[in-house]
C-alpha cells in the first residue's frame, strides 16, 4: 500500500487505500465503498476495474509488452515450447528437464477420450460449427470424469487441469474429422503435443502421417501466443463461473462459449475474410483509402487492438513465422500475397502509423492457419485449444485465492420505480 485516495460523496469524505502491484498501474481499493457511502461505481465493460489479483500475465498496452510470469512473450515463442509455457502458467516457474519430461508424460497419458464420447459426437449435425461441438463435449466431460470435480481438493484440481489441457486437441481434432466425414484418429503417444494434434486432424488410417517440423513449430508458436491474455472476456467468464463453485469442465465450457463471439475469438477469421474480399494485391490501395474514409463502414480487420496501443508483441513473432510457413509449403495463393503487401503498405502509411493501427496477432494467425490447411470454422476452436492452458491456470489461481468471492457485479437501475399491480380487466 503506497497512498490513499479521497472520495467525496454527498458531503462525506472517505479514504480508500491505493494498492501497488509488482508492475503496472496502482489500483484504488473500493471494496468498502457501498458499505461506507451507499454508492457503487459505474464501469460498463469493467475497463477501469481490477476484478482480481493475479500473478499470471501482465500486459502494458501502451508499450506493447506481454509477460507470462515475468517472461516476455517473444522469448517464450521463439525459444520455448507450448508445453513449457503450459507448465510455467500452471506452476509459476519454467520446468527443469526432469520436470518437463514428467509433465509431457502426464499430458500425453491423458489425451485419449472416453470411448462413449465418440457416440456423443454423432448427436450433432455434420455441419455443426466446431465451437458448438467443443462447448457440448467439454461440458459433458464432467459426466465422465467424476474423480476430478471436487474443487476443494488440490490434487483433483490438478488432475482436472491436466485432463483439460491434454484432451482439448483430441476434442478439437474429432470436431474437424466429424465435420468432413472422416474417421476419428486415436492419439499417438510418440508425438509432441502439437504434432499429435496435426496428425489427429489431417491424418487418415489408410496411410502414415508425417509431421512437417516447420508447420509443427509454427502451430506451436500460435498456441504459445494464445495461451493466456490476462482478464479478457472469456477468462473473466471462466473466473466468474468458477466463483460459484462450478466444476472445472463446466467453467472451461463457459469460456469456450464466450470465446465463440466474433468480437473475441473470431477476429482472425474476420481478417482472413477481409483478405479474400480484397482478392488481389493491386486492389490494396482502394481498400486502404476506404479504411481512411470516415463515411465508409469498411475497417481493416487484424489491425489495431483493444489493449495494445503500440505494436502487438505477439505479431512480431507471427510476422516471421508467416514467411517460414509460406516458404516451406511453397504458398502462391494471391490472398497470401495480399496479406504481405497490405502489411508492408500499412506499416509505411502515416495514417496507420499515427493511429497506431499495426497488424495484430489475428492478422497473421488466420493467414498461417489457412496455409496449413485449417478451414476458417476451425480457427476459433484452435484458439480455445490454446487458451485452455490460461483458463485452467486462472481458474486454479482463483480457487486458491483466500479473498475470492462469488462474482456479483452491481448495476445502475434505470427502470420503473415501484408501482401497483392492476388486474387485467382494468388495464
Amino acid at each position: 500500500m503506497s497512498d490513499t485516495a479521497k472520495l467525496q460523496v454527498a458531503g462525506k469524505e472517505v479514504d480508500y487505500p491505493v494498492l501497488t502491484g509488482s508492475v503496472g498501474p496502482d489500483v484504488v481499493d473500493i471494496r468498502k465503498l457501498y458499505a461506507q457511502t451507499g454508492t457503487f461505481t459505474y464501469d460498463p465493460g469493467f475497463t477501469s476495474t481490477a476484478s482480481c489479483e493475479s500473478g499470471l500475465t501482465y500486459i502494458d498496452g501502451d508499450e506493447g509488452v506481454l509477460l507470462h510470469r515475468g517472461y516476455p512473450i517473444g522469448q517464450l515463442a521463439e525459444q520455448s515450447s507450448f508445453m513449457e509455457v503450459a507448465y510455467l502458467l500452471l506452476n509459476g516457474e519454467l520446468p527443469g528437464k526432469d520436470e518437463l519430461d514428467k509433465f509431457n508424460n502426464t499430458i500425453t497419458r491423458h489425451t485419449m477420450l472416453h470411448e462413449q464420447l465418440a457416440t456423443f459426437y454423432r448427436g450433432f449435425r455434420r455441419d455443426a460449427h466446431p465451437m458448438a461441438v467443443m462447448c457440448g463435449v467439454v461440458g459433458a466431460l464432467s459426466a465422465f470424469y467424476h474423480d476430478s470435480t471436487d474443487i476443494t481438493d488440490p490434487k483433483q484440481r490438478m488432475i482436472a487441469s491436466h485432463r483439460l489441457i491434454a484432451k482439448m486437441p483430441t476434442i478439437a481434432a474429432m470436431a474437424y474429422k466429424y465435420s468432413v466425414g472422416q474417421p476419428f484418429l486415436y492419439p499417438d503417444n510418440s508425438l509432441s503435443y502439437t504434432g499429435n494434434f496435426l496428425r489427429m486432424t489431417f491424418g487418415v488410417p489408410a496411410e502414415e502421417y508425417v509431421v512437417n517440423p516447420v508447420v509443427e513449430k509454427a502451430l506451436d508458436r500460435i498456441f504459445i501466443l494464445h495461451a493466456d491474455h490476462e482478464q479478457n472476456a472469456s477468462t473473466s467468464t471462466v473466473r466468474l463461473a468458477g466463483s460459484s463453485g462450478a466444476n472445472p469442465f463446466a467453467c472451461i465450457a463457459a469460456g469456450i462459449a464466450c470465446l465463440w463471439g466474433p468480437a473475441h475469438g473470431g477476429a482472425n477469421e474476420a481478417a482472413l475474410n477481409m483478405l479474400h474480399e480484397i482478392g488481389r494485391p493491386e486492389r490494396i490501395p482502394e481498400f486502404i483509402a476506404r479504411a481512411k474514409d470516415k463515411n465508409d463502414p469498411f475497417r481493416l480487420m487484424g489491425f489495431g487492438h483493444r489493449v495494445y496501443k503500440n505494436y502487438d508483441p505477439r505479431a512480431t513473432v507471427m510476422q516471421k513465422t508467416v514467411r517460414e510457413v509460406f516458404k516451406e509449403l511453397n504458398v502462391s495463393d494471391p490472398v497470401f500475397e495480399v496479406a504481405l503487401q497490405l502489411e508492408e503498405m500499412a506499416l509505411k502509411d502515416d495514417y496507420f502509423v499515427e493511429k497506431k493501427l499495426f497488424p495484430n496477432v489475428d492478422f497473421y494467425s488466420g493467414v498461417i492457419l489457412s496455409a496449413i490447411g485449417f478451414p476458417t470454422t476451425m480457427f476459433t476452436a484452435l484458439f480455445a485449444l490454446a487458451r485452455t492452458v490460461g483458463w485452467v491456470a486462472q481458474w486454479n489461481e482463483m480457487i486458491s485465492d483466500p479473498e475470492q468471492k462469488i462474482g456479483r457485479p452491481r448495476q445502475l437501475y434505470t427502470g420503473p420505480v415501484q408501482r401497483d399491480y392492476v388486474p387485467v380487466d382494468k388495464r
